[in-house]
């Protein structure tokens, strides 16, 4: 029989065994406490990663796009075609076309000048604008510039708009592409002074408004100074009726100026915030059916 001082040792050796097995238990939890912790803190620190990874790449796209200026995605065209204007006294027909030499231009594409005799005022054409940004379709209309019809014909069938590149398009107010310098580079310094090496007599009458759809000659303010320029009017434009108008331009065609103004303008002037299309549009042909 077990004396009162082997049981007190057995008890307290019982006791210290029970504290060892909580301070272990207690060591276990703790250390799986930790690894819970540890691993969530990894779980989070992975998410935390994968987020600011992902904003970062997002944030990174949006500086790209901010650096760059944007489309004018909120430039008002108007949907409603211009109609052609009308002459209140038909011309002769035929007509007598004046086109003279001029060397005050550059011209570096020599071309022949047009026949400037029994030319028909009556009657239409239609030619394709063929460029880098899409075929423009054109009617001209010789009842109302059949000299303008007639020069613009003949350069066409020597070649001589091929490789020529629109250099000025107006945005705001003056809602139109100009082309037709044989010497544009798509230096605004320089572009619109090119030629064909002669010049045609104005055309233009009352009557006349520009808009949507309108085909017209480019000149200076010299009077009978026309050439080879031209610019074909997508939207407004407020201007004396000093320009002649000889045609105009198909829905079709419509839909590529809208393209190219939508692109928007390559380094506008401060004078009149025209400039070179952002949208390159260059000439690879002209067909005359």
């Amino acid at each position: 029989m077990a004396t009162n001082q082997q049981r007190r040792e057995a008890a307290k050796r019982k006791l210290e065994r029970q504290l060892d097995r909580r301070k272990e238990q207690q060591k276990r939890r703790r250390m799986i406490g930790a690894g819970v912790v540890g691993v969530a803190v990894l779980v989070v620190a992975g998410v935390v990663v994968w987020i600011v990874s992902a904003n970062g790449g997002d944030n990174t796209n949006a500086a790209a796009s901010s650096s760059a200026a944007p489309p004018p995605t909120d430039l008002q065209i108007p949907t409603q075609r211009t109609a052609l204007p009308k002459r209140s006294k038909p011309l002769p027909n035929p007509t007598t076309c004046d086109f003279k030499a001029d060397t005050t231009g550059k011209a570096p594409k020599k071309v022949n000048l047009p026949d400037g005799k029994n030319v028909p005022s009556t009657g239409t054409v239609n030619v394709t604008l063929k460029s880098t940004a899409g075929d423009i379709p054109l009617t001209l209309d010789r009842s109302l510039a059949p000299c303008a019809v007639q020069s613009f014909l003949s350069l066409a069938k020597q070649n001589f708009y091929d490789g020529t590149m629109c250099h000025r398009l107006g945005t705001e107010g003056l809602q139109m592409l100009q082309c037709g310098d044989p010497a544009a580079t798509g230096d605004p310094t320089q572009d619109g002074q090119g030629g064909p090496g002669y010049t045609m007599p104005d055309e233009a009458f009352p009557e006349i408004k520009y808009g949507r759809g309108i085909l017209a000659m480019a000149k200076t303010q010299a009077p009978n100074s026309g050439g080879s320029q031209f610019f074909m009017v997508y939207g407004t434009a407020e201007l004396s009726p000093d320009y002649s108008v000889f045609g105009s331009i198909s829905d079709e065609g419509l839909k590529v100026l809208d393209a190219v103004a939508r692109a928007g303008i390559a380094n506008p002037s401060p004078q009149d915030g025209t400039g070179a299309p952002t949208k390159q549009v260059k000439f690879t042909g002209v067909t005359v059916q």
